[in-house]
């Protein structure tokens, strides 16, 4: 696609005008299966220098294919879950499932080593690196007749697979779309479905994001990358920016009609603003907690201006995160969203011991709490107490047993032993998210 057509489409596909929420357009319908037309957004140009290139509207079936003609032996096959990686019980983890597409029941191990290896790539990336023991990685077999997918290398080619990935979705070449209903048949299959990765058997660049939450299911968003290309898998990230971390893009369109202002009102998104940083500061508001502080992505967060796709009248918090530049970190108030999205679906500890009965003399109670991997070395803090009072001397025990709680030999009253587990990230300063980072367990305690 030349540069004026990318631009036409981008201003065809992007529904929102002048005035209108920064975030882009809203979904085109509740969120589930059986959406006729769905909202993508477009990567940006592999050696360009913006992460995306605005957002297009495509039938949620992807486009016409070959119908599945699988033999016994490939359906047997067919929708094998495989744990990647296991961090605890899917009610107390993320679970990020990934599925791919364009592998025969032939190439299925090279599947699974892809899956590993993209997730790598996303483990490598803060705040996903300090934080990856709250998620679990499931890898889904989806069995594809033909080896590798629609569109690549040219767009004449057209292959027989089972999520039905293509390039050259909506004319342009990079984006690479699936049939949604399909991807949700495979997600499914998983114990649990927060984030959902597709990878393409292909090495060709391309991806494309899916960011309407599914309630059926339950996860955040999907993802699509290719699993040979390098760069594919920052587009991944940047796709989990939008839908775990409900961050707007930071990038804008200098030159495209209806984007030179936005005049709308304050938009909801935490890393897009009306406000300079000093009406920021003034009224307390947005990232004001974050203003002057050395972000990761290189300078110091302020209020630039420029982002959610318009030139003027929206700022942005630092001039090149990951939310408008590829192969960049997320800046400060990101990696807050992020660590706010980890924590809505994940709990900083699990209680081995059942919390409803009542634990005896020769009881214990035990919590399993995630290791932090992160370069700043800060690791969850776990404190005891019982009936309200702290226990200093078990603090950061993960197994208390009743008899070392000093009852005493003729107390038979019902005492409270509780826990509480706390991230004190320094990544955090809105107290709201701050509340979403601890966990209590409670538990009755008798001789």
């Amino acid at each position: 696609m030349t540069a004026a057509g990318l631009a036409a489409a981008v201003v065809a596909s992007l529904a929102a005008g002048p005035g209108t929420a920064a975030a882009g357009p809203a979904p085109l319908a509740a969120p589930g299966r059986h959406t006729e037309v769905v909202e993508v957004e477009i990567p940006g140009p592999e050696h360009g220098t913006v992460a995306g290139s605005g957002h297009l509207r495509v039938p949620a079936a992807g486009q016409d294919r070959p119908a599945a003609r699988l033999s016994a032996a490939e359906e047997r096959a067919d929708g094998t879950v495989t744990k990647l990686v296991d961090n605890g019980p899917t009610a107390d983890r993320l679970d990020v499932v990934v599925i791919g597409d364009g592998y025969t029941a032939a190439e299925l191990p090279r599947f699974r080593a892809d899956a590993r290896d993209k997730w790598a790539e996303v483990a490598a990336v803060e705040p996903y690196t300090t934080y990856q023991g709250l998620f679990n990685v499931w890898a889904v077999d989806a069995v594809s007749r033909d080896s590798g997918v629609t569109g690549d290398p040219d767009r004449a080619t057209v292959r027989d697979t089972a999520l039905g990935a293509h390039f050259w979705c909506g004319d342009i070449e990079r984006l690479l779309c699936v049939d949604q209903d399909e991807v949700d048949t495979y997600a499914a299959l998983a114990p649990d479905a927060d984030l959902v990765l597709v990878l393409a058997n292909s090495a060709k660049y391309g991806g494309a994001g899916y960011n309407e939450p599914n309630a059926t299911i339950g996860y955040d968003g999907i993802a699509t990358a290719s699993a040979g290309n390098a760069k594919s898998g920052q587009v991944a990230i940047h796709e989990t920016g939008h839908s775990l971390g409900r961050l707007a893009d930071e990038y804008f369109y200098p030159g495209t009609p209806g984007y030179e202002r936005y005049t709308g009102k304050e938009p909801t998104d935490p890393n897009t603003s009306t406000l300079d940083a000093a009406r920021m500061a003034e009224r307390r508001a947005k990232w004001y907690r974050w203003l002057g502080e050395e972000s990761p992505d290189g300078g110091t967060v302020g209020a630039y201006e420029g982002g959610g796709y318009y030139v003027a009248g929206l700022h942005r918090p630092t001039d090149n995160s990951l939310m408008r530049v590829l192969d960049r970190p997320f800046n400060l108030p990101g990696v807050e969203a992020m660590i706010a999205g980890f924590y809505r679906h994940a709990e900083p500890a699990t209680a081995l011991t059942p919390t409803g009965g009542t634990l005896r003399a020769d009881d214990a109670a035990r919590i399993a709490v995630p290791r932090l991997t992160g370069a700043d070395g800060h690791q969850l803090t776990v404190r005891w107490y019982l009936d309200g009072r702290e226990l200093r001397h078990l603090a950061g025990r993960t197994e208390v047993p009743v008899a070392q709680l000093g009852l005493r030999p003729h107390d038979f009253r019902s005492h409270k032993l509780s826990v509480t587990v706390v991230d004190r990230t320094s990544s955090v300063r809105d107290p709201a998210v701050e509340k979403t980072l601890r966990t209590v367990f409670d538990w009755r305690v008798r001789r």
